[in-house]
């Protein structure tokens, strides 16, 4: 018997078993840990070849092995049985049994055959060398609902994938740009509104806009989290807790508390964690404006490498690749690029998970796995894309300094540092004149004003002029 399921036959010219389950008889790979439940599902939905993330079963095998020491300690569950189950589920969560696990991501909604899938698995492992096979449902399962466990692991895995991966990688980048930033404090540039000049600012300003929209994107995951960590197991099939001691939830979230190394606990509402996704949504929400954060720095750093002769070129990002197959010598900012891609596989990913938490009825969530799929590709595409730009991009670019200092000596809204002492209109004149005759702003306003060019220079100093606040006296038209 595999897994507490009757009926074991092994055909070793096929290389297929029979297995039995409430609905008959079935052909299961001889070698599968699995039994009839999970081969039924591979069978049902050969819709995308797309397996469970591994940090969701990671996260299923962890419930498991905390449910099987929640039910002994409560003494539901014999010790040895335990043990082997806890055993098994461990094994489960470390990945070594992931060929195990071939149900399609696009498969019942509530998750229920992946929930069975590692029930099987497990009670096949944990039955080895024990006295009676250990059942999948009764002693796998005991005290939990696919309706539980699988958004129990969700939000575990998010979680998990969120602290040990994602907001470590936004510090590493935060720290990357801090670290370059400090040392371009001088750098001065041309910058840019509407695409179009602007007041000059230095490199470091720029960079520590890229770092304070990180920190605010950390933060805001910091705070979805919160509400993951409260976890509806324990409340089974419903939310009702049937069939489940009362205590259960709560020794199961110590439990997995202990086992992962962060903190969980019993939802207070565990109506709300079964019939809703909604602390996932929010979640993906904060996954998706990250992604737009990152995306936005991304393609500022594009447009700062364009060129190098026609476009800005204000840095020169490194060269990874040849960027053509046709032109020679041509070197594209493939890192920026690819990580816009990830951004925008991320928001189409927020798409799916918004549409996908609207989409309860009553007491259930219908939708959980392609929410595990997208919600975790979601942060791994974004842990991974914020080391890759640190490490090659932000770590790796050059500052063309004679490029920046050539286009803010020619850069006409500098004259906006002439307002208080001249006029809004006398300055704006100024300024066509030097962008109509390609002349230093410098050179137009020592012939129009008379004013002495110490004095210009001063007031027109792009180091100074990014420091903000009033450089001129007041005098002569509006400010």
């Amino acid at each position: 018997m595999l897994g507490g399921l009757p009926g074991k036959e092994c055909n070793m010219a096929s290389k297929m078993r029979t297995e039995k389950d409430s609905l008959g008889e079935l052909q299961v790979p001889a070698e599968a840990l699995y039994g009839a439940q999970t081969q039924r599902a591979v069978q049902n939905f050969p819709v995308s070849g797309l397996r469970m993330p591994r940090g969701f079963i990671r996260a299923l095998g962890l419930v498991k092995a905390a449910a099987a020491e929640a039910n002994a300690g409560l003494g539901h569950l014999p010790k040895g049985v335990a043990a082997a189950i806890r055993s098994a589920a461990l094994q489960v969560a470390a990945g070594d049994l992931d060929g195990q696990f071939p149900v399609d991501v696009f498969q019942t909604g509530s998750g229920t055959s992946s929930n069975m899938n590692a029930n099987e698995v497990i009670a096949s492992l944990a039955s080895r060398g024990a006295k009676k096979p250990v059942h999948a449902n009764d002693q796998v399962n005991m005290g939990q609902s696919s309706n539980d466990v699988v958004p129990t692991a969700i939000q575990v895995a998010a979680v998990l994938a969120c602290r040990e991966q994602l907001l470590p990688a936004i510090r590493h980048l935060r720290a990357t740009i801090d670290r370059r930033a400090r040392s371009l404090g001088k750098v001065t540039k041309t910058g840019r509104t509407h695409l179009m000049d602007a007041m000059p600012l230095t490199l470091a300003q720029e960079m520590g806009t890229w770092s304070a929209q990180l920190a605010s994107a950390s933060e805001r995951i910091e705070d979805s989290l919160k509400r993951l960590r409260r976890l509806p197991i324990g409340g089974t099939a419903v939310g009702t807790g049937i069939n489940a001691d009362p205590r259960l939830g709560k020794h199961v979230a110590a439990s997995l508390s202990k086992l992962s190394g962060t903190k969980f606990e019993q939802a207070k509402n565990l109506f709300e964690g079964i019939a809703s996704q909604d602390a996932s949504v929010e979640l993906s929400g904060q996954v998706n404006a990250l992604a737009v954060a990152l995306m936005k720095i991304g393609n500022d750093l594009r447009w700062m490498n364009s060129g190098p002769l026609a476009g800005l070129g204000e840095i020169e990002l490194p060269a990874l690749q040849p960027g053509s197959s046709i032109m020679p010598g041509k070197v594209n900012p493939v890192v920026p690029e690819a990580l816009c891609m990830a951004c925008a596989q991320v928001m189409g990913n927020h798409v799916t998970v918004t549409v996908a938490g609207a989409s309860g009825n009553f007491q259930l969530n219908v939708m959980l796995p392609v929410i595990a799929h997208n919600l975790l590709q979601s942060i791994e595409l974004l842990a991974n894309g914020s080391r890759l730009l640190a490490d090659t991009a932000i770590a790796g670019f050059t500052v063309r300094g004679e490029r920046l200092r050539e286009a803010l000596a020619r850069n006409p809204i500098l004259v906006t540092a002439l307002n208080p002492v001249i006029g809004y209109e006398k300055a704006a004149a100024i300024a066509k004149q030097a962008y109509r005759e390609g002349r230093p702003v410098l050179d137009v306003a020592r012939e129009v004003t008379g004013m002495p060019e110490k004095t210009l220079r001063a007031l027109l100093d792009p180091a100074a002029l990014a420091k903000g606040g009033i450089h001129g006296k007041p005098g002569g038209g509006a400010g």
